[in-house]
């Protein structure tokens, strides 16, 4: 009889728990988790597979000396889809090309007519068709995944909802989460134990004041990937806890260690949302200013300084 498999990623953070001494129990995931892990890393895969095709379609059409990709963002786009499909019907006329662009891209059709000046051969339109074809039909392999994944989690909407309030985690990297946790945090002992697992940790070696190196250690590669790209969105509103939080440690150790420093705050966010079963609650920007506001302004005042100003703080009185 075949055993349960044990993944690379939990093999390793049961490594690390008995040399340092916990006594925990191995993180098997059952059957149910165990599929539905099979089933997201898979679709990763096919998105990544698509995200790749786009590319050598891109690659493709560098090769007509169309600059038209430099004009839309997004080539497979509804825009760039109606222009590659003239384009492989026949139509040369750049004019024509650039009038079929639609929504706001409509606004980019003077530069779309410089753009589409090149010369799209016989060859390059069957490249283009089998390239349209193939993002075409992975597209279709993804939703038929994301059918299977949804019926599956179909029980557990409350937790992906409250995943899907985290700054920069979505619906389908709170899918993600759920298949590689399991979502259950009986399994981790604390908030601590779950970003130790996942490898979202900044390293520590330090010798005499100075910072050696700031390397994670290994874990779950699939959520410390998505981590990372949530805390990179997480920290583009500025008016939110995160961003505060990234400023404040990037200014201290650069935005390297500042942004897997974010991915530990995530990491303890999705321990605390699961167990508590409640939704995430952003701190606001100020949050540390109220926390520490002598800290605050002696911030303020060595910024104002360094500028050759003087600042004073007197308190509002109410009017």
């Amino acid at each position: 009889m075949r055993g349960r498999r044990t993944d690379p990623s939990d093999a390793a953070f049961l490594a690390r728990a008995g040399a340092s001494g916990m006594a925990m129990g191995s993180f098997v995931p059952d059957r149910e988790i165990r599929e539905l892990r099979d089933l997201t890393r898979r679709r990763t895969e096919i998105v990544r597979a698509t995200g790749q095709e786009a590319q050598r379609l891109e690659k493709e059409l560098e090769d007509t000396g169309m600059k038209f990709t430099s004009v839309l963002s997004d080539v497979v786009g509804a825009s760039g889809r109606a222009i590659l499909e003239a384009l492989i019907a026949g139509e040369r006329d750049c004019a024509r090309l650039a009038g079929l662009a639609c929504g706001k891209a409509r606004n980019k059709i003077p530069a779309l007519i410089e753009a589409l000046d090149g010369e799209f051969t016989e060859h390059h339109a069957f490249m283009v068709r089998h390239y349209l074809d193939e993002i075409d039909r992975l597209k279709r392999l993804v939703a038929v995944f994301d059918a299977r994944i949804a019926s599956k989690l179909a029980e557990r909407e409350h937790d992906l909802d409250n995943l899907d309030t985290i700054p920069g985690v979505g619906r389908l990297a709170a899918e993600v989460i759920i298949a590689e946790t399991g979502g259950d945090m009986a399994q981790f002992a604390s908030a601590q134990h779950l970003a130790s697992w996942i490898g979202a940790c900044p390293g520590h070696n330090e010798s005499a004041g100075v910072n050696r190196s700031g390397r994670t250690r290994p874990g779950n590669s699939n959520i410390k990937r998505l981590l990372k790209t949530a805390a990179m969105a997480a920290i583009r509103d500025k008016n939110s806890y995160l961003a505060a939080f990234f400023r404040r440690i990037s200014a201290r150790t650069g935005g390297k260690q500042a942004l897997v420093a974010v991915m530990h705050k995530l990491a303890i966010a999705i321990w605390h949302l699961l167990r508590s079963k409640a939704p995430y609650r952003d701190l606001g920007a100020e949050y540390f200013a109220k926390r520490d506001p002598e800290r605050a302004m002696r911030r303020m005042t060595k910024e104002a300084n360094s500028l050759g100003l003087t600042v004073r703080f007197e308190p509002i009185t109410e009017g």
